[in-house]
């Protein structure tokens, strides 16, 4: 990828999303729970996440990491922290923190270990992508 004259690697998406369906079908085939009960489980986590978060807390999954809600301020704030009201927020995001874990430094690492914030210990084997770039389109003619 091409940003301010100089030339970056970039990550690419191969194949469609993972359903909703074929995490169900993995969890079960890898646990002892039938794959409608992991869609039951999936179906009631969203609304009681949201419920947990419009309270004003964090949800925390294990081996997964932190959710949360943060507010959406109007542009260009008020002057005073008296002028603050709930009238300037104009929208809400969810935000998430993977989960740290910790890896092993080369040796001789005076620290010994390094945070890595990660979905899991899968590591990723990158490669060089051998396809084109997609072409932007023309800008029309005036």
């Amino acid at each position: 990828m091409k940003i301010n004259n100089r030339w970056y690697p970039k990550s690419v998406l191969v194949g469609s999303p993972v359903s909703t369906e074929q995490l169900c079908k993995r969890i079960a085939a890898e646990s002892t729970v039938s794959a409608a009960d992991v869609r039951a489980v999936f179906t009631a986590l969203a609304p009681i996440m949201a419920d947990y978060m419009a309270q004003g807390r964090s949800v925390k999954l294990d081996g997964i990491g932190t959710f949360y809600f943060t507010a959406v301020a109007a542009k260009g704030g008020v002057a005073t922290e008296k002028e603050v009201t709930t009238n300037q927020i104009t929208g809400v995001r969810v935000r998430f923190i993977p989960e740290t874990r910790f890896s092993k430094n080369g040796a001789g690492s005076a620290a010994g270990k390094r945070a890595i914030r990660g979905l899991s210990d899968v590591e990723i084997e990158w490669e060089e992508w051998k396809g084109e770039e997609k072409k932007k389109p023309a800008k029309p003619k005036p």
